[in-house]
């Protein structure tokens, strides 16, 4: 199949900041009282707008006993997360060359918040590679795993949702992109990635699940993707 665009995740798939939100965010839960088996952890939060995220904490949180989420927690947890994005972030390995091959339709489509994505796209030395085609959750009024997001990103791109591949690392993210009616590629190559990953986004209906971004290539070239 000729695939007329390409829809990419962004943590996890672009920048390998996936691994940094999740050490942050289940060191900051637990000193709350929220203690995550990280399986349990990627499985129900990665992927999730901000706002599904924060309403899911809170009713943990509340169902402990401990009524809602400090009011420092958020504010805490964003600055010690900025302060390592903005020392360790890089990109996914062979991404770069990747987009330089492809020369098809292409759009970043996040859970993050739009300011972020800005940044880590542009600290990595990937923004200029989607700009203008750039899209957040905040965007769409449903987050993944609802299908707004890629359906919104498609119609800004002008391809159908059937003619569309989604490349994502969550299971969330999959679900989203199979909702929308789109192909669906898990991506397993994100320094985040563990045990059991793969069979994961098998089991969320990834259509197939790869670990690196020369992998990737060789698969769109097989597929014969606009390159």
């Amino acid at each position: 199949m000729t695939f007329q665009a390409i829809l990419f995740d962004c943590d996890g798939v672009l920048v390998d900041s996936e691994k940094i939100y999740v050490d942050v965010e289940r060191e900051h839960l637990a000193r709350i009282g929220l203690h995550y088996g990280l399986d349990e952890y990627m499985d129900r939060f990665q992927g999730l707008s901000g706002v599904d995220f924060w309403a899911e904490l809170d009713r943990d949180h509340r169902a402990l006993g401990k009524g809602p989420l400090p009011e420092s927690f958020g504010p805490d947890l964003d600055q010690a997360t900025m302060e390592r994005i903005d020392r360790e972030l890089s990109e996914i390995s062979g991404i770069k060359k990747l987009l330089d091959a492809h020369k098809g339709p292409r759009a970043v489509a996040s859970s993050s918040r739009l300011h972020r994505l800005v940044h880590k796209l542009k600290h990595t030395g990937l923004f200029d590679y989607f700009e203008p085609h750039i899209y957040s959750g905040e965007q769409v009024e449903n987050g993944k795993p609802a299908p707004d997001l890629f359906l919104f990103a498609a119609e800004k791109l002008g391809v159908e949702p059937a003619n569309a591949l989604v490349i994502e690392d969550s299971s969330n993210g999959v679900k989203a992109g199979l909702a929308a009616g789109m192909t669906v590629w898990g991506f397993v190559g994100g320094g985040h990635s563990h045990d059991g990953h793969t069979e994961q986004l098998m089991a969320a209906g990834a259509h197939k699940v790869v670990d690196s971004h020369d992998n990737l290539a060789d698969l769109l070239m097989a597929d014969k993707t606009p390159a």
